[in-house]
């Protein structure tokens, strides 16, 4: 009988084993290196890998270069739609822009330069865009030196140190997606947000520690590490809850946080929440904001209850297919512009409920959202300011995340 060889890797193969067994010392810069040749081997052209900054800007190239608006560019459109985007180029024929998403995470871009793409080579350039972005989340410390841009030697310490916290900004499941984003990205430090998926619970949470100085850092940095400590031991709410109090009464006695604390049942559609003295979230079905659907009798901050002997109380509502729940820090509707004018509780409604009927993607109505309070106060707030938005789709989201 005749020897059977077992066929030598191709291409494609090769690649995925060299990210593989160098991921643990490849750093973005690396990964843009390997991106490029592949793409020349394949006969495809060039290509160069762009990480969006932290405020969602611009798309800057791995390695130096020229960076993009999100604004206005097709870069930008693939970034914000999470779709193909493709336009001509005077020197290589096309220039094609891949988004890079890990699960629901955008990341960035991969611009490819191709003088023609047929389906095979789409078929490359989004495998050489999934391993490019599957390896970046995983040396995030590393991307995230890249993402900061031109401002990375001001970030205050205790944004620095909160955002060494902070979890992705999105999180999806067929279900449900959850994003958020936090302002500002360089300053202050008082506002924190966590969420995961798991056991077909979407888990989420929003603090708002009080002051605007390392200590309100530290509150945020403590509170956070609690809950996700209880969530993962498998606290119920109360118990969750419970255990922030104490952990900020007995390591912080002088400090004090408000938070929400939500847990959405991926099935059902049933939403348990408790509210320790923060602003009260908001529902939003059909287009419109369910008046008090979601207020409830006022509650003492985190870190009180313990020295009151306050009680806390969980709150169950259920939501209906489509509904979004907004979770939201008061730097948001308290921001002045240069006119002295309030951005808003309307205002900041009013924008979200715009955006997602357009069907703007959630993360892309929040990027925008956080942009228009930016522009009214002239690119300087003077608190925090975090929106969470949560859709509950339980026939599958309507667009791409």
């Amino acid at each position: 009988m005749a020897e059977q060889r077992t066929p030598p890797l191709n291409l494609g193969e090769q690649l995925l084993e060299e990210f593989l067994t160098t991921g643990r010392t490849t750093d973005p810069l690396d990964v843009a290196a390997i991106a490029q040749r592949y793409t020349e081997a394949t006969g495809i052209g060039a290509s160069t890998v762009y990480l969006a900054d932290i405020q969602q800007n611009l798309l800057l190239p791995v390695g130096g270069g020229t960076a993009l608006p999100i604004e206005g560019t097709l870069a930008g459109w693939a970034f914000r739609t999470g779709t193909l985007r493709v336009g001509e180029d005077t020197d290589t024929g096309l220039r094609s822009w891949f988004p890079l998403v890990d699960g629901a995470e955008r990341l960035g871009v991969l611009g490819v330069h191709a003088q023609a793409l047929d389906r095979e080579a789409l078929r490359r350039c989004r495998l050489i865009a999934a391993v490019v972005a599957m390896v970046i989340t995983s040396k995030r410390d590393s991307s995230d030196s890249y993402a900061r841009g031109t401002r990375a030697d001001t970030m205050s310490l205790p944004a620095e140190m909160l955002r060494a916290f902070l979890p992705v900004r999105t999180v999806a499941t067929g279900q449900a997606v959850s994003t958020a984003v936090l302002e500002p990205a360089y300053d202050l430090g008082g506002d924190a947000f966590d969420h995961s998926l798991s056991a077909g619970v979407l888990h989420a949470a929003v603090l708002d520690a009080m002051g605007h100085d390392l200590a309100s850092g530290l509150t945020a940095a403590v509170a956070l590490a609690a809950c996700r400590n209880a969530r993962r031991n498998g606290a119920d709410l109360p118990d969750l809850v419970r255990t922030i109090d104490e952990a900020l009464a007995g390591w912080l006695p002088d400090r004090f946080a408000t938070g929400v604390f939500l847990r959405l049942n991926l099935a059902t559609g049933t939403v348990h929440w408790a509210n320790c003295g923060h602003p009260a979230p908001l529902l939003i079905r059909d287009e419109e904001v369910v008046p008090d659907a979601l207020v409830t009798e006022p509650e003492v901050p985190l870190g009180l209850a313990v020295e009151l002997g306050a009680s806390r109380t969980v709150h169950t509502a259920s939501l209906q297919p489509g509904d979004r729940v907004l979770i939201y820090t008061d730097g948001i509707v308290e921001a002045k512009g240069t006119d002295r004018q309030l951005f808003g509780l309307e205002r900041f409604t009013q924008f979200i409920i715009r955006a997602t009927a357009a069907g703007e993607p959630a993360p892309e109505a929040l990027r925008r959202l956080i942009h228009a309070l930016l522009e009214q106060q002239d690119a300087k707030l003077t608190d925090d300011a975090t929106i969470m938005m949560i859709e509950w789709q339980p026939t599958g989201p309507s667009g791409p995340t």
